[in-house]
C-alpha cells in the first residue's frame, strides 16, 4: 500500500513536466551560431587585451620613434648670485652686490648616421606591429573555436532532452494503458510496478538531462563572455554531421599559409634577423649635429662703502649694470669604437645564434603541425564513418521501438522486452549525438589548424 501511495505522488509531481519538442525553450531569445560568435568576439576580454596592445605596438610604429628625425629642445636658465665683501684694508672697504641672469635657449640635435640602426629599429617596429596583430588573430581564433564547440555542446544536450522527453512520454502512455489492462482483469500487479519503475527511472534521468542542458547553456554564456552565466536561449541552428572530404595535402599547403600560430614565428624569425643587423651596425661610426643658440641677459646691483685715508666712510649704490649676450653654435660629432675587447663581436654571434633557434622553432612547429593535421584528419574521417554507423543504428532503433510498442499493446511481448528496447532506443541517441559532437569538435580543429577559423 505504501509502494502505490509512493507511486502516485510521484506521478502527480511528474504530471507537470513539460512535454514535446522545445516545451523547455518556450520563451527564451533565439540565438543562432553566428550570433553567438559574435557575442563572445565582442566581449572576450583576451581579444581586448590583443587589440590594445596591437594599438600601442601600431603607435610605436613610426619613424620619429625610431630616431630618423631631429629632436628640438627649448631651455630657459634663471641664474642669481649674492657677494658680500668686508675689506678693511680699503679704499673699498665693504660691499654687497646681486647678480641675476636669464638664459633662453634653443636646441637641436640630430643622429646623422648610426650604421644604419634607424632603419632596423623601424622594421623591428613593423615586426612587432605583425606579431601583435597574429597574436590578436590568434585570441579571435581560440574565441570562435571556444564558442562553437560551447554552441555544439548545448545543441547535443538539447536534442538529447528531446529524445529523453520522448522516452518519457512513452513510459507515461504505457502507465496509462497499463491501468486500463488492468480494469479490464488483463494487467497485474507485477505489470504496473514494472512500468511504474520505469517511468521513475526515465523522470530522473529527465532531471539530470535538464541539469546537464542548463550546464551546457551556463558555459555557452561563459565562451561569449556574458556576465550573466544564466541568461537561456533558443538555440535556432540544427545539429547536423559534416560532409566534407578533406585532402591532406591540401590541408597541408593551406596550414603553412594560413596557421597563425606559424605565421608568429616566422614573425619571431624576422626579429631575429633584424636584430642580428641592429648589432652588426655597431662596427659602423656615428655621426651626430648639435646645434643651438643661446640669450643671456644679466642684470647686477648693489652698493660699496669707500674710506679715503682719514675721512669718514661713505657709501653709495653700485650703478646697475645690464649685460646681453647672444650666442650661436654648431657641432658634429664623429664616433667610431675602436677596441672593446670582443663585446659588440659577441653580442653579434648571440644573435646569430637566435636566429638559429627561431629557423629550428619554426621547423619543429612545421613538424608538429603536420602530425597534428594527420591525426585531426585520420580521426575526422573515422568519426564520420562512426557517425553513419550511427545513423543507421538509430534508424533500427527507431523501428524497432515502434514495432516493439504495437506488440507489447498486443500482448505479443512483456514489459521486460519492451523497455531493453527502449533502453537500447536511448543509448543509440546518445551514441549518435555523441558522434556528431565529436566530428564537429574534430572539424572546428581542422579548420583551426589551416587558420580557417579567422577570415
Amino acid at each position: 500500500m505504501i509502494r502505490f501511495l509512493s507511486f502516485a505522488s510521484a506521478l502527480l509531481f511528474f504530471g507537470f513536466m513539460p512535454f514535446g519538442k522545445n516545451a523547455h525553450l518556450h520563451g527564451q531569445e533565439a540565438l543562432s551560431m553566428s550570433q553567438a560568435i559574435q557575442k563572445g568576439l565582442e566581449n572576450n576580454y583576451n581579444i581586448k587585451i590583443a587589440e590594445t596592445r596591437t594599438d600601442i605596438a601600431r603607435n610605436n610604429n613610426t619613424w620619429a620613434n625610431a630616431g630618423r628625425y631631429p629632436t628640438i629642445d627649448f631651455s630657459l636658465a634663471f641664474n642669481n648670485s649674492f657677494r658680500d665683501l668686508s675689506n678693511p684694508a680699503g679704499p673699498v672697504t665693504g660691499s654687497s652686490t646681486f647678480s641675476t641672469s636669464a638664459i633662453p635657449g634653443v636646441t637641436l640635435n640630430w643622429t646623422l648616421f648610426n650604421g644604419h640602426r634607424v632603419k632596423y629599429t623601424k622594421n623591428q617596429f613593423e615586426q612587432q606591429e605583425l606579431l601583435n596583430q597574429g597574436n590578436a588573430q590568434i585570441a579571435v581564433e581560440n574565441t570562435i573555436q571556444a564558442v562553437i564547440l560551447a554552441y555544439y555542446n548545448a545543441l547535443v544536450q538539447k536534442e538529447q532532452l528531446e529524445v529523453i522527453e520522448n522516452v518519457l512520454k512513452l513510459s507515461r502512455d504505457r502507465i496509462e494503458y497499463q491501468e486500463v489492462r488492468q480494469e479490464f482483469g488483463q494487467a497485474g500487479t507485477f505489470d504496473i510496478l514494472q512500468t511504474a519503475d520505469a517511468y521513475l527511472n526515465d523522470s530522473t534521468t529527465y532531471i539530470l538531462q535538464v541539469n546537464t542542458f542548463e550546464t551546457a547553456l551556463r558555459n555557452l554564456n561563459l565562451a561569449m563572455g556574458e556576465d550573466n552565466l544564466s541568461i537561456p536561449y533558443q538555440l535556432t541552428d540544427e545539429l547536423s554531421s559534416p560532409i566534407e572530404n578533406y585532402e591532406f595535402e591540401t590541408l597541408e599547403q593551406r596550414m603553412f599559409a594560413g596557421n597563425y600560430q606559424l605565421r608568429n614565428q616566422l614573425v619571431n624569425q624576422q626579429l631575429a634577423s633584424i636584430n642580428t643587423q641592429v648589432q652588426e651596425s655597431a662596427f659602423l661610426p656615428s655621426v651626430q649635429l648639435q646645434s643651438g643658440v643661446n640669450y643671456n641677459i644679466g642684470l647686477s646691483l648693489g652698493n660699496q662703502t669707500l674710506q679715503f685715508g682719514d675721512t669718514p666712510p661713505f657709501t653709495q649704490d653700485i650703478p646697475q649694470i645690464a649685460a646681453r649676450t647672444f650666442n650661436g653654435f654648431l657641432n658634429v660629432t664623429a664616433t667610431y669604437p675602436i677596441v672593446d675587447f670582443g663585446v659588440r663581436r659577441t653580442r653579434v654571434d648571440n644573435a646569430k645564434a637566435e636566429e638559429l633557434v627561431a629557423q629550428l622553432n619554426i621547423d619543429e612547429l612545421k613538424r608538429n603541425l603536420r602530425n597534428q593535421l594527420a591525426n585531426t584528419l585520420a580521426t575526422f574521417n573515422n568519426q564520420k564513418q562512426i557517425v553513419q554507423l550511427t545513423e543507421a543504428l538509430i534508424q533500427n532503433a527507431e523501428q524497432n521501438l515502434t514495432i516493439a510498442e504495437e506488440r507489447f499493446k498486443g500482448g505479443l511481448i512483456n514489459s521486460f522486452d519492451f523497455r531493453s528496447i527502449q533502453l537500447s532506443y536511448l543509448n543509440a541517441s546518445q551514441s549518435k549525438l555523441t558522434a556528431i559532437f565529436n566530428l564537429k569538435n574534430t572539424e572546428t580543429e581542422l579548420i583551426r589548424l589551416i587558420g580557417g577559423l579567422v577570415q
